[in-house]
Order: C-alpha cells, then structure tokens, then sequence
C-alpha cells in the first residue's frame, strides 16, 4: 500500500487570550499549515522538486523545519546534547534537495515527534526565560516563538506554491 501523508485539522487562534496562549496557538496553527499542505500526498509527490529551478520540495521542508524547532527550542533554549534528527546527512547545505520519495513516512514521523519534543522542553519554561547566543547575547522563549513562527509563515508560502504546482491544490 502507498504511503500519503494523513489528514490534519485546522486548529483555531484565540483572539483575547494571554501572550503565551497566543504564541503557542499561533505555532500549532503553522505547523498545520504546513502539514495540510502535505495532506494526501504520496512519498513521491512530497519529494517532488516541483517549481523549477528551485530544488524545494515539499519533503524537503518538512526536514528543514524539523531542524529549526530542534535547534531553537532543544539546542540552543534547553541546551540539549543531541545529533542530528534524521538519518539523513544534514551537514551539507541544501541537502534537502536530496531527499528521496524513500524517506517520506521518516521525515514526516521525525516532524511529529520533534514537535511533541519541543512542546515538552519549553512546557515549565517562562516566555522571559533566555539562553546566551554566541553573538547575539541573551535571546528569551518569547523571541524563539516569533522566529520559529515566522519561518513556518515563510515557508509555508513556499509550500502554497509547491502544493499547486503539484496536483493544483490551492488555499488553506
């Protein structure tokens, strides 16, 4: 049976809720974004380099930012000792473009489990809590949320136009 990527819910933004409530909710709702965007795609289509000359995929950006919540949230804001999230080689810069229709259901499964790791390392910490940036001083949680959402934001237009390129598919 041909793997797709699952089906997954739009979850709502509260429009007058506390600073925190509203960054995580924010956060879930691009990271769905970009998860609906690869919703009932085979490995193949994901890995599809659709909008050339760029060497983007959607497989690709699943990895991308699979790497940006670890490395934000886990290794620079918790200090965790951890290796890379994938098999994967991801030294090289753009090996995104190497990814294969073969590593579709990891990529995906590693984004998911990722995320519920992130989730649960910022879970007891405050949106004032901060970690010393080797050139950039003291960066809070708070700061991490914003960045962290604005590369969903970004790459999820990404994904907009590789999702309509792909199969037509178009909107939220």
């Amino acid at each position: 049976m041909t793997w797709t990527a699952p089906d997954v819910a739009d979850p709502t933004t509260p429009r007058n809720a506390d600073e925190r409530t509203t960054l995580e909710a924010w956060l879930e709702k691009h990271r769905a974004a970009l998860l609906r965007k690869c919703a009932g795609l085979t490995s193949s289509q994901l890995a599809e380099q659709a909008m050339p000359p760029s060497d983007l995929s959607l497989l690709g950006l699943l990895g991308h930012v699979t790497e940006v919540e670890r490395t934000w949230f886990r290794i620079l804001l918790r200090g965790e000792e951890i290796g890379p999230p994938f098999a994967i080689d991801t030294t090289t810069p753009g090996w995104y473009a190497s990814v294969t229709s073969s590593s579709a259901p990891e990529l995906y499964a590693g984004l998911l489990a990722e995320q519920d790791a992130c989730r649960a390392a910022v879970a007891e910490l405050e949106l004032d809590d901060t970690f010393e940036g080797a050139t950039t001083g003291p960066n809070s949680l708070r700061w991490i949320y914003l960045q962290v959402i604005q590369e969903y934001a970004r790459h999820n237009g990404h994904a907009d136009l590789l999702r309509q390129a792909i199969d037509g598919t178009t909107g939220e």
